[in-house]
């Protein structure tokens, strides 16, 4: 959800031609504008940004460069932040990395830059959600947390009492991660809803702590209303994970897309003050 006009983070995945992913360490990201459909351009020159490896929550394996490694050792993507770009239309990103043991690397993406965010961003009003909890009724647990589907038990309950509607209403900060850590495509929901739980054991005199499940029927795929009214594209395509930090005035302070390093939620939430 990239839009024109506003710093903000950009991440990127890398893999090798033979499909082999590449950790750690930092890489260098030159953008340039493409136009748009309607009226290509002849490539001008943009913003550059040096991106930061995030691995998931969780992960094991360090280093200090890029290096190739296998999924068990390090998953992650590569974030800049600050990014600004000045107009609407495609930008292509080139990534360039000095990847371990095989020399400088280069990778071509390219990203559509809107005018205006199609999602809810920082300095808007949180739309007031009243999303599934612990205490609603005739809904299954699954549609709650889909990892309630395996055992019947949702593994993060200080994370399902409240509505991101009553935290609007009594003035309270919330962390919101909107995820599916069972039918997750990109296999971050998991690790990212964890790190919220952590967070909320740590921050819970700071902000009410929500995970709102993308779900509410996998089978019959069938979206829960909160999702939807969060993370529902015009092409009524959906995004997922995303966390939102709203603050005490009922206004979006921060969203993360994707992965999110820890420290830095852990500092948004530091700024906030201490209500109990």
């Amino acid at each position: 959800d990239l839009s024109a006009g506003t710093p903000q983070r950009v991440a990127v995945g890398l893999v090798t031609n033979e499909n082999e992913l590449v950790s750690y360490g930092s890489v260098d990201l030159a953008f340039t504008y493409i136009g748009t459909a309607e009226e290509p351009v002849e490539p001008e020159p943009g913003p550059t940004a040096i991106a930061t490896f995030i691995p998931t929550y969780g992960s094991e394996g360090t280093g200090d460069a890029p290096a190739i490694t296998l999924p068990s050792e390090a998953r992650g993507v590569y974030q800049a932040s600050e990014v600004t770009f000045d107009r609407a239309g495609f930008w292509q990103v080139t990534v360039t990395a000095e990847v371990e043991g095989v020399g400088t690397q280069t990778s071509l993406a390219t990203l559509a830059v809107a005018e205006e965010p199609a999602l809810p961003a920082p300095g808007d009003p949180a739309p007031p959600t009243e999303n599934l909890t612990l205490d609603s009724k005739g809904v299954p647990l699954a549609a709650v947390d889909s990892r309630a589907v395996a055992d019947g038990e949702v593994p993060d309950p200080e994370l399902h009492g409240w509505t991101i509607a009553r935290a609007l209403e009594e003035g309270r900060p919330a962390l919101v991660v909107f995820a599916t850590p069972v039918y997750c495509v990109s296999q971050f929901c998991g690790p990212v809803t964890d790190m919220v739980q952590d967070l909320a054991g740590r921050y819970a005199d700071r902000a009410a702590f929500i995970h709102v499940e993308i779900w509410e029927d996998y089978e019959t795929q069938a979206l829960n209303e909160a999702a939807t009214d969060w993370l529902q594209l015009p092409s009524g395509d959906l995004t997922e994970p995303w966390l939102y930090l709203i603050g005490a005035d009922g206004r979006i302070v921060d969203r993360w897309s994707s992965l999110w390093s820890e420290e830095e939620v852990a500092a948004a939430l530091d700024a906030l003050p201490v209500s109990g």
